[in-house]
Parts: structure tokens; sequence; C-alpha cells
């Protein structure tokens, strides 16, 4: 058997995060008969979880209800890398692109979110095992080096905490033969987290706070109740609400105008076994901690834990499935696994021999304009806040304060801003859906093979900054 398949033998399909019996709380019962409220919030994930936190925090007596269909943390909040960045907007170039002349008001609220959310780990005790390690970035071939030095200038320029190295200093940092350079920013408070501990402190944060949560309850309808109220029935109940905030992010959601703005992209993600003193030795990756990620396309991400496992995800694993496929049988499949393993050894062939003990997937709510995307309907009764398109971990906590505000909730002035009012554009019925984003997912894979170079598909998105749909 090949050492990378070998290697994949004895893992099991579940999150690394998920499985820690000794923290993970109880699954609390599903509604069982008709209730009322003031706010009803539709998903127990990040976005779910931080909205329902920051409206007690505005409004202490409110009467507030989260529903979950399967249990808080499950989906892309539990399925994730963990890493946490200030990005609200997925790049600046993609910020400048899609909200001219707002970018630098939206990096000033980007870094107090992240500053916010710190402070309320502190404030109430959640530990998520956040480590304060900032981003880095590799590259891999020669044009990857001179985009990390043109940025390193830019951020060096604007008077970010930011750090050069070159292939030899960046392979004493971390030793893989595949670096030729490295950037460190380390500005603010972008760093890791468990996401599943995330989930569960604020889960426990938000009962003491007084809120409602039943599990195994999805939303199967969405209705509204006369002229100032919501209808939201479930299978085990109704629930009837003042206001209602959509937190399904990219799972399918009765109401068109959220189910069209996001589509749900595949991703896979595998955990080593901890590494032994000799293993972190040939990396010297436990001294410094960085959390990683190749200058590419279809990049991986990669990270330490706290027990010393390596988790290891993306590249061209990354996939859409037909027809917004979100069934189980995308969840474990083999191939794109044992893809991921291959790479791993191309990136850290002195670790040969490592196991991996879990492999598991999950979907990302992806947009049109490759960050989230917000809204409001019924007179202002329901909103929404998805399609994070991969940095939801920090971003998620601002698209719950948008949500919240959009619903009433002690507005400010960031909804005035177009970051918030711009109309997004849906994504493409099928064929044509599926069709763009493979074609798209095959250049882009073709490109990283080709020292970074565009071809005709990627320039004519790039036209339209539409780039990026793996």
């Amino acid at each position: 058997m090949k050492p990378h398949l070998h290697a994949l033998k004895s893992s099991k399909y579940c999150s690394l995060w998920h499985d820690q019996p000794d923290v993970r709380p109880e699954t609390l019962p599903p509604l069982s008969g008709d209730l009322g409220c003031e706010l009803l919030i539709v998903g127990g994930g990040f976005t779910g979880l931080w909205a329902a936190l920051q409206a007690k925090e505005r409004r202490p007596n409110a009467d507030i209800i989260l529903i979950e269909q399967t249990f808080v943390g499950d989906g892309a909040s539990g399925r994730n890398g963990g890493f946490l960045s200030s990005d609200l907007a997925h790049g600046e170039t993609n910020s400048d692109y899609q909200f001219p002349n707002e970018g630098a008001r939206i990096a000033e609220l980007g870094v107090q979110n992240m500053d916010e959310l710190v402070a309320s780990l502190e404030k109430y005790g959640i530990d998520a095992r956040y480590e304060n390690v900032g981003v880095t970035a590799v590259a891999t071939n020669e044009a990857s080096v001179k985009r990390l030095q043109h940025l390193y200038e830019s951020e060096k320029a604007e008077g970010a905490g930011v750090t050069w190295y070159d292939a030899k200093a960046m392979r004493g940092e971390v030793n893989s033969p595949t670096y030729l350079a490295g950037i460190r920013i380390l500005s603010d408070k972008s760093g890791v987290v468990d996401p599943a501990r995330l989930c569960w402190g604020l889960k426990e944060t938000i009962l003491k706070l007084g809120v409602r949560i039943f599990e195994g309850t999805p939303m199967v309808d969405i209705k509204p109740s006369g002229n100032t109220r919501m209808r939201v029935s479930c299978p085990q109940g109704v629930i009837e609400s003042d206001k209602v905030l959509m937190a399904t992010n990219a799972y399918r959601n009765p109401m068109r105008k959220v189910r069209n703005k996001t589509i749900p992209v595949w991703d896979y993600q595998m955990a080593t076994e901890p590494l032994n003193a000799a293993q972190l030795e040939l990396i010297g990756w436990h001294k410094s901690r960085h959390a990683l990620s190749n200058d590419a396309n279809m990049f991986h991400y990669y990270r330490f834990t706290k027990d010393n496992r390596i988790t290891w995800g993306g590249g061209g694993t990354v996939c859409y499935y037909y027809n917004s496929n979100t069934d189980k049988a995308c969840a474990d499949d083999r191939k794109r696994f044992e893809q991921l393993s291959h790479e791993f050894f191309e990136t850290f062939p002195q670790l040969a021999g490592i196991k991996f003990t879990h492999r598991w997937s999950g979907i990302i709510g992806t947009s049109t304009r490759f960050c989230m995307v917000p809204g409001v309907a019924y007179n202002g009764r329901v909103a929404w806040a998805v399609g994070y398109t991969g940095l939801g971990v920090g971003a998620s906590r601002f698209g719950a304060r948008v949500g919240i505000e959009l619903l009433g909730y002690d507005p400010s002035d960031i909804l005035d801003l177009q970051f918030i009012k711009k109309k997004t554009i849906p994504w493409a019925p099928e064929p044509f859906r599926w069709i763009g984003v493979t074609l798209t997912r095959r250049a882009l894979i073709k490109a990283d093979k080709n020292n970074g170079k565009r071809g005709l598909w990627l320039k004519l998105l790039d036209m339209f900054n539409l780039g990026f749909a793996c």
C-alpha cells in the first residue's frame, strides 16, 4: 500500500473538533408544541450564536429562541480550520472592487470586530483555545514569491506588523522543501481557535442569558402572520415571532431571496495523530505555531492544535456538486482525502509514517461577491447574513451584528455602507451554475500548476471580478 494511503487507513470520518466527549455538551431536546417569542434565530452556527449574544447584550430582556436542525456547532461552524481573521470582505482587491471607497472603513470594522470577539471570550470565560498567531502565507513558486513581496511592501508601508522570510528563513520557521518564501502578518488579533469549543462556549453563555435553544429542530417554512408577526413551521411545532434572523448560511432556505445568494462548496480536511518530540524537531513548526496557507488559487490551509496535531485541508479537493448537492454521499469522498494525504506528504516528506486519525468535510456558503451577504424582507421583520466564502470564523460575528441591526436592534451607521446595502448578483440556475463553477475550478488548478499564469477563462472572469469561484 502506498504511504499516503496507509496513513489514511485507520482514520475515522468525524470532525476532529466534534470528537471531544469531555467538553461536548448534551444535545438539547427539540421543539415540542407551539411557542412565541420576540426574536427567532434559525441556525445554531457562528452567526446564530453571535446574533443571540449581541441581541441580549443590547436588550437583556429580549425573549429569544434559537433553533438548529441538528446540533449547535454542526455544519461549517464545527467543520472549518478554526482560522480567525479580521478580513470581512475577502481581501483588499475584492473589497476595492465590490465596495469602492469603503475599503479603509471595512478594514477598520474588521479590526474592531476582532477586538470585540476576543474581548467576549475573556468576558464570558469561553475557552475556545484561542492563539494570537497571526496569518502566514508561503510561496511555493516564483510568481508567488513576487506576489508576496509586493504584499509585504504594501503592508509595511501601511504600518502593519509584518515579517518577510526568504526561503532559508521560512524553512527555519517551518521546514518544508516546497517553501520559497513567506510572509507573516501579526498586526491584529488574528489567529486560530477550536471552532467547536467556540460554538459550545457561546451556547452555554446564551443559555445563561436566558435564550431558549431547541436542537434537532429544522425550519420547514416561514410565512407572515398578520401584518406584524412571522410564523415559522417546524416538524414538531410552530413558532411565532416579531423578528426572524436567518443564519442558515450554505444550507437550503425556504426563502428564495436567501437561497439564491449562496451555493454550497464542499471542503475536505484531515488531522494527524499528535506529533512526538522527534517529529516536532523535524519540522520545527511547534516553536512558532504559524497559521499557514500557501499562496495559490486552490490553496491549502493548515495549523497546529493544542495537542500538536496538524490539521490539513483545502487545495484542489474543494469542489461544487451539481444542483447544490449537500447529500451525505458527497461527504466521505475517499478520492479527495487520498489526494489531500498525497499533497500533505509532498509538503512534509520528513513526516513519512505519521497517521491521520480524523477525516471530515463540510460545506462553505459561497456568494458571487465572495463575502458576507446581508438582506432584509417583510418590512424589516426578517433579516439574514450568509455567504462568508471561507472566512466565517471571524466575519460571522460581524454578520450577526448586521443581521440584528437590520432587525432594529440598535442600528448604527454601518447600515449605510454599500457593503451592507449593495444588491448581490444571484447565482445562475443549473446547469449553467455547475458548468461555470467547474470550468473555473479546473482553470484555477491549471493556473496553479503553471506558475500562476491565468488562462483566457480566468482572464474573462477577472474582468468581472469573478475569478475565485472554485
